[in-house]
């Protein structure tokens, strides 16, 4: 009796060893691909699109961005005129595609410099701690305490108008939240076990800040650029609507939409359409911005 129960409790040992030896895969390791999710395939495309128009627009449209066609004011959309014409007859197909230029370009600029000067604030007050870091954060708490619109357009008028004043106005007050954020990150990475590891082979402050702390800390900052990106367009076309951004007739997103508002009831695709482009974009950014972050993560 116990020879016969001894075999039938090896018989599945055999049986799996000779699964394994003919290559089948166990259960618990199944090959699977990950898939792109098409969301975020779209959002890249949207982005490309607008920044294709930006840096080559006669690519796309043979029309002027500025000069209008007599006789062809305020047309709906139509075949000559994709996205219909403005009250001056120019071709809103053709001004949102040169206008991108100086939205995407103001919006890069605005994030660059929230990203350089928020993260190296930021930088000093995690890692000096002490002193530094509370009067680094206090003035971070002022700024924040400011609503942004209201701190851009105190800098806007002190600087004056036009896109470029307009994104550095909009860099400065994405500083604090870049700030607050690659603090945060800075002292959760100085406490961790492999910057102790190189002070204790000999690192000096300044060697492991560089080598060690400032990379592993740029990860959550690259991924909220990706998001600040898309709040400076909309930041951006919100100052140009009211008329503190590049001036006429040069297009921009937010201009196109102020100067459509008089014409909503006989002309609605001069607000429509730019007012889309805008919010696909910020959509887009948002969208990117969320698959940088879970990477980081």
């Amino acid at each position: 009796m116990s020879s016969i129960s001894f075999e039938k409790a090896t018989v599945p040992e055999r049986d799996l060893s000779g699964a394994e030896s003919e290559g089948a895969l166990p259960a618990s390791r199944p090959s699977r691909r990950r898939r792109v999710p098409l969301t975020l395939l779209l959002a890249w495309a949207v982005i490309a699109l607008v920044a294709l128009w930006a840096l080559a627009p006669q690519l796309f449209t043979a029309y002027s961005g500025t000069e209008g066609i007599a006789g062809a004011q305020r047309l709906a959309p139509g075949g000559a005129h994709w996205l219909g014409t403005d009250q001056l007859g120019r071709d809103l197909y053709a001004r949102m595609v040169y206008g991108a230029s100086q939205t995407l370009a103001g919006a890069v600029v605005a994030v660059a410099l929230g990203l350089v000067f928020g993260t190296a604030l930021g930088l000093i007050a995690g890692a000096l701690g002490g002193v530094a870091d509370d009067a680094v954060m206090r003035v971070v708490d002022v700024l924040l305490s400011i609503p942004g619109l209201l701190l851009s357009l105190s800098i806007i008028i002190l600087l004056g108008f036009g896109t470029v004043n307009a994104a550095i106005a909009v860099g400065i007050t994405s500083v604090a939240n870049f700030a607050r954020l690659a603090r945060a990150e800075v002292v959760r990475v100085r406490h961790s076990d492999y910057v102790e590891a190189a002070y204790g082979s000999g690192g000096t402050f300044w060697a492991v800040l560089w080598r060690h702390i400032l990379p592993n800390s740029l990860n959550s900052a690259i991924a909220f650029s990706a998001l600040q990106f898309g709040s400076a367009i909309l930041a951006i076309a919100t100052l140009s609507f009211l008329g503190y951004g590049t001036p006429p007739p040069t297009p921009e997103w937010g201009l196109l939409i102020a100067e459509g508002r008089n014409y909503i009831s006989t002309a609605w695709w001069l607000t429509t359409f730019p007012g889309i482009v805008v919010v696909a974009v910020v959509l887009a950014a948002n969208r990117i911005s969320r698959s940088l972050g879970g990477k980081a993560r």
